[in-house]
């Protein structure tokens, strides 16, 4: 291989691996960056506005919990020989 050609092969290879460096380095100062903007906001967040947001999760979690059971007891009554009619009577789909 000619002279030209080595240094040709390596200032590539040297581009490239700046290149690559620099990207995932910039990538972590972003996240970095993110995370931080994230634990800020939360700091902001008034007592009220995390009442609210705990509140709301809290209403998810019970309709969850409410489903879950309603699903349960149709199991133990199809469990007991009950049809799948039958294990449903007395509950309204929702």
């Amino acid at each position: 291989m000619s002279r030209q050609t080595i240094q040709r092969v390596v200032m590539t290879g040297s581009v490239a691996a700046i290149t690559a460096t620099g990207a995932w380095y910039g990538a972590g100062l972003k996240t970095q960056k993110q995370a931080t903007e994230a634990v800020e906001k939360h700091r902001e967040v008034t007592a009220e506005e995390q009442l609210a947001l705990l509140n709301e999760r809290r209403g998810q979690l019970v309709g969850k919990k409410i489903t879950m059971e309603r699903k349960l007891a149709e199991l133990e009554a199809r469990k007991q020989g009950a049809t799948r009619e039958e294990s449903k009577f007395g509950q309204e789909r929702r």
